[in-house]
């Protein structure tokens, strides 16, 4: 049985404000991002890495934040689901997914759109098989790929139109 490490202070910029936060710096950032900064995008999945649900952006880059310690966080920026939009303007990403009707019981949600975030941000016009392939490990068990893509495709659009880059802010 391993001994665990005292907490530590840690500093970390989470959707554009720097907080704090007293943990074992090996805790699952998603511990810390839900129980302690109340950021509730992020879902607990499998806890493995592997449905995508739990998914943030570090730098930009779409990560799975049940795998990340949160020490690999500090001095990055992380940004939740939450930090995607500005007030009650909701991200484009966001608004695609909607007028799509992109959810089913929405679980796979948070991972879906912060995925499609870092990939509009490397490829602002992205082919289908694009799209398939940067979702293809987030997990979706009701069916809505369809929708999904659809709702990339139209962010895609909707980025285009407001000049905007697909890059979290």
């Amino acid at each position: 049985m391993s001994v665990p490490r005292p907490p530590s202070q840690l500093s970390l910029n989470v959707n554009r404000t720097e907080r704090s936060v007293c943990a074992d710096p090996a805790t699952p950032l998603l511990y810390v991002l839900r129980n302690d900064l109340e950021c509730n995008g992020p879902k607990y999945g499998c806890g493995l890495g592997q449905c995508g649900a739990c998914t943030v952006l570090i730098d930009g880059v779409a990560a799975r934040s049940c795998v990340v310690p949160v020490r690999a966080a500090v001095g990055h920026v992380v940004t939740t689901l939450e930090g995607l939009a500005r007030g009650e303007r909701l991200d484009p990403v966001q608004q695609a997914f909607i007028e799509e009707q992109a959810a089913q019981c929405g679980y796979c949600l948070n991972g879906m759109i912060m995925t499609a975030k870092a990939l509009l941000s490397m490829h602002p016009d992205p082919t289908d098989e694009q799209i398939r392939e940067a979702l293809r490990f987030n997990l979706c068990r009701c069916g809505t790929h369809v929708e999904i893509v659809r709702a990339v495709k139209r962010a895609a659009v909707l980025l285009g139109q407001a000049g905007q880059q697909a890059e979290p802010r």
